[in-house]
């Protein structure tokens, strides 16, 4: 889904802590997290991201969408909230048109 868009680096996690390490040693453009991961949860890389360097965007990509979740994450600086159901084929989209 994201081979189109010439990505230079392209860095997957499947832990908290995987994501720890790699947001610890590099500043990304863009970090794209799901609330729900092995050992923790994505919210605390949003917070992580955003405190690093505001300018990241983040794209939370989740099951958990509904209305508590949405507002939390907005509040806590994700600049987008997508439902994994129904938004996925968005995130190239929000990719490709960063500002």
């Amino acid at each position: 889904m994201l081979e189109d868009l010439k990505i230079h680096s392209l860095f997957c996690c499947g832990t908290v802590f995987e994501a720890r390490e790699i947001l610890t040693r590099l500043v990304p453009d863009v970090v794209v997290l799901d609330i729900n991961l092995s050992d923790g949860s994505g919210i605390d890389l949003l917070e992580m991201a955003k405190s690093q360097n505001p300018a990241t965007i983040v794209i939370m990509l989740t099951n958990k969408s509904g209305a508590y979740y949405r507002k939390l994450c907005k509040t806590m600086g994700a600049d987008h909230f997508l439902d994994k159901s129904t938004d996925f084929e968005m995130v190239p989209y929000i990719i490709r048109n960063m500002k």
